[in-house]
């Protein structure tokens, strides 16, 4: 198959900045609850954009857990590759894809870490399996073999046997996204693509439309 061969033709709906709520925040929770009514697979999956103390950028699928206060949260460790990155330029992007939908978000804003009340809340809700391998996981560090994941997490089950709540791990929480720029994308005939982009400035947002 020749990938550049490859075409489909977005024709499912349109967005004009009349249909547009003036507040992104409010725009982004009415598509995102179209998503999960569509049962799109995984509406909540985000690319999380990181940029590391070399200036390389880096990327991964991270879901999103809540949004408070206009900013969106999703939870990891804090010693993994994206946690040390977001220490070192809070900088972030994060991409929404829907393709049954033929929709896209964009997110550029600032990243800084959960409240940790907000943090041990959240783990507390957890299955107690996500708990135990929170525990376990040296997320992104070098293992010499699966078997050594295998034990490490052998070894936190038996160290919380017994225990009825997992306390929340020091090296893992929330971040939250506070967003300067929100871009949404619908896809339209021809690649003639509709795109609608929110900038905060003065403690305001502008909208405006994007070429193709």
């Amino acid at each position: 198959m020749n990938l550049a061969d490859i075409r489909k033709q977005y024709q499912m709906a349109e967005l004009n900045l009349s249909d547009c709520n003036d507040d992104p925040i409010i725009q982004f929770k009415a598509w995102m609850d179209e998503a999960i009514s569509a049962e799109v697979r995984e509406a909540t999956s985000m690319i999380l954009a990181t940029i590391d103390a070399e200036g390389l950028p880096h990327g991964r699928v991270v879901l999103l857990k809540d949004i408070v206060e206009g900013q969106f949260v999703f939870y990891t460790n804090y010693e993994s590759d994206k946690g040390q990155q977001m220490s070192a330029n809070p900088a972030v992007a994060l991409t929404f894809f829907w393709p049954q939908l033929e929709r896209q978000i964009r997110i550029e804003g600032s990243v800084s870490r959960q409240d940790k009340a907000e943090s041990e809340r959240y783990f507390q809700s957890r299955p107690r399996d996500s708990q135990l391998s929170a525990w376990a996981s040296p997320q992104s560090n070098v293992v010499s073999s699966k078997a050594d994941l295998i034990k490490l997490r052998a070894e936190v089950s038996a160290k919380f046997e017994g225990l009825e709540k997992l306390p929340l791990p020091p090296n893992w929480g929330g971040y939250q996204v506070n967003p300067s720029s929100i871009e949404f994308w619908q896809g339209r005939p021809s690649r003639y693509h509709d795109r609608i982009k929110y900038q905060l400035k003065d403690n305001g947002w502008t909208i405006t439309r994007l070429a193709p």
